[in-house]
């Protein structure tokens, strides 16, 4: 495409792919950098898109294409909203405004949208096992490209990070492995790692300086001795004593830290150590937010903001009432009410609405970072002591500790509540994001019980019930909005206990959580059509079953969940168990990934929207008028 002669960004229209940044020099990244960023603002502005972490990785993203040959040398990204740079460097930048939206751009790193996307990531910690399969792929098979893997240090709290750390170091095989230091993922980070790399700069060797430094240079690489004079603005010392640095102890080489905005830095740097035997861990440091004065202010706040005006920073946040809202009101209230409440979450402290509730409950409020298996195992410790703990998680996310709620939770009956946010379709984040398994997989764990709230006053009655009886129990809610309900509002409920919510013997349909809103919509004037809440998967409401097994002529469950092993197999299961028979349609997400799209566009799509339910309506039987 074509700019113009006073187009303001000169660097950046003459790359079509990373082959063009071969002919810059290494003078002119800071300026391809600085053009990046601003493109990144500019469609980050109208689009609502991931922004800070994006404008924090640019240099390193320079860098790296600028040393490196993609796409025969592999360049992974962990998490892949950090990666806006490296999409526009490979010729994707004109499709930039489709980021997240139906057709477009994945708002990740994805193989199949590109050759120069060596992963498919939405999901943190899952870089370096990939890099590491990568690099004994690549020795196996007698081939000779290089492997880089970028990962934050929020990335790096996650176990599976850790351990391909600890087996990388073992099998010594050839990669760079960029550590970009921002001391953030979404929230502040937490642990031990993120205080050991704080403590870095305080340390007598780091004040030190270059003597030291050039000694442990020249112990690695003779070629590399002249760099603490040549880099020494950005990099402080090299270092190997496994005393000192956890990265050595497990056989990985350290360099760093560095300033990972000396783009020019960067390039020499990984010009050298890219090709070094065996892993080598780059430290370089950035800010996230990166040039733009508000975002580097406020990293947090505008990690994913909506649109705004790139000049002042002016918008308008949403101010309506969301899901992850609702809960965070109820359980500030719980905690009140009973101290053995206490919230435990991996690195979501914002996204699941919990930053009041850390504020007014300290000391009851756990980040483990982001590591999912450790959230719901120590929340079983916490269970095991007296405590009632309340897993405040994402669906998507759930789904990596599926063996600690089976083994470490439910085999011992454990009073933990999991409060399960942006279950089912969740949107523009797409395929590794939505919810939409947790039903199936849940369902199939002896002993928890699965809730679906229609609305906050059902989600804080069900909490309650949880934080009342014995067990774990599993509440699951939308991304989205709901209506706002009192403070002290805790309605009582009967867990297994479903709710009429409209007459209606021909043909009944069974649906809840977001599921309900469709139905409803759906049988709305409709005669001889009942719905049914159907709040509560596990256990069913036994005894409406059978009663609407017995008087309907048919049956349709709807459910934001997979179809294989959700809802509406649960239902199928029991009335064949009872001999029951009742014609039943089940409707739900088809056996396969969904991707991004607006919400509504993909329930339209897999055919449990309104419209669709109709049709089904119609199929059976029931008088459906022309264009409703």
């Amino acid at each position: 495409m074509e700019r113009a002669a006073d187009s303001l960004t000169p660097l950046l229209d003459g790359i079509q792919a990373p082959a063009d940044l071969k002919r810059l020099t290494r003078e002119q990244l800071p300026l391809l950098s600085q053009e990046l960023r601003d493109e990144i603002v500019r469609v980050c502005s109208v689009g609502g898109l991931h922004l800070a972490s994006s404008l924090g990785a640019t240099d390193v993203i320079v860098a790296l294409h600028y040393v490196l040959n993609s796409p025969r040398d592999r360049i992974l990204f962990d998490v892949g909203h950090q990666a806006y740079a490296h999409k526009m460097l490979t010729g994707r930048r004109e499709q930039m405004p489709t980021i997240k939206k139906e057709g477009g751009l994945s708002g990740f790193t994805k193989v199949s949208e590109s050759e120069h996307d060596a992963i498919t990531v939405g999901h943190a910690s899952t870089s370096l096992a990939n890099a590491l399969g990568m690099a004994v792929a690549r020795d196996a098979l007698g081939q000779d490209y290089r492997v880089a893997a970028v990962i934050g240090d929020g990335a790096l709290t996650g176990g599976m990070a850790l351990a391909a750390l600890n087996t990388i170091g073992d099998m010594n095989r050839r990669m760079l492995i960029v550590l970009n230091d921002n001391e953030m993922s979404i929230s502040e980070n937490v642990g031990g790692l993120n205080k050991f790399m704080r403590g870095l700069q305080v340390q007598k060797w780091f004040q030190e300086g270059e003597g030291a430094g050039k000694k442990a240079v020249e112990a690695v690489s003779k070629p590399l001795a002249s760099l603490m004079s040549r880099a020494k603005s950005s990099t402080r010392h090299f270092f190997d004593p496994a005393s000192v640095n956890p990265f050595a102890a497990m056989g990985v080489r350290y360099v760093g830290p560095v300033d990972g905005h000396d783009v020019q830095e960067l390039a020499w740097l990984m010009e050298r150590l890219v090709d070094l035997d065996g892993p080598t861990i780059l430290h370089v440091v950035t800010k996230k937010g990166k040039g733009l004065s508000y975002a580097e202010a406020d990293p947090i706040y505008w990690h994913g903001p909506g649109k705004f005006d790139p000049a002042t920073g002016d918008f308008s946040p949403s101010k309506a009432y969301s899901w992850s809202n609702a809960f965070g009101d109820a359980v500030i209230e719980l905690a009140a009410q009973d101290p053995r409440t206490f919230v435990v979450t991996p690195a979501m402290r914002e996204g699941s609405g919990l930053v009041e509730y850390s504020r007014a409950h300290p000391n009851r409020y756990l980040d483990v970072g982001i590591a999912e298996e450790v959230a719901v195992t120590a929340a079983a410790g916490m269970a095991l002591q007296g405590l009632r703990p309340v897993v405040a998680i994402y669906s998507t996310f759930l789904q990596r500790a599926y063996d600690q709620v089976l083994h470490d939770v439910a085999i011992e009956n454990l009073n933990v509540t999991f409060a399960i946010d942006r279950a089912g379709i969740v949107g523009a984040d797409g395929a590794t994001h939505n919810g939409v398994f947790d039903l199936s997989y849940l369902r199939s764990i002896p002993g928890v019980r699965l809730g679906l709230p229609r609305d906050a006053a059902e989600l804080r009655g069900m909490l309650k019930y949880a934080q009342e009886h014995d067990g774990p129990f599993a509440i699951r809610y939308p991304r989205g909005n709901t209506a706002p309900v009192a403070a002290g509002t805790w309605p009582t409920l009967t867990w297994g206990e479903w709710e009429r919510v409209q007459g209606g013997d021909e043909v009944v349909i069974l649906a809840g959580g977001k599921a309900l809103e469709y139905a409803e919509k759906a049988a709305a004037g409709l005669s001889g059509v009942g719905v049914v809440n159907a709040r509560f998967v596990k256990p069913l409401d036994e005894a409406m079953l059978r009663t609407l097994a017995r008087t309907a002529c048919a049956l349709v469950t709807v459910e934001d969940n997979t179809v294989v092993g959700g809802f509406g197999s649960a239902v199928l299961e029991f009335l064949n168990a009872e001999g029951l028979q009742v014609p039943v349609r089940v409707l739900g997400i088809p056996d396969e990934f969904q991707e991004h799209a607006t919400a509504e566009s993909v329930h339209a799509r897999a055919g449990i929207d309104a419209q669709a339910i109709r049709t089904v309506l119609a199929e059976l039987g029931v008088d459906v008028p022309l264009g409703v």
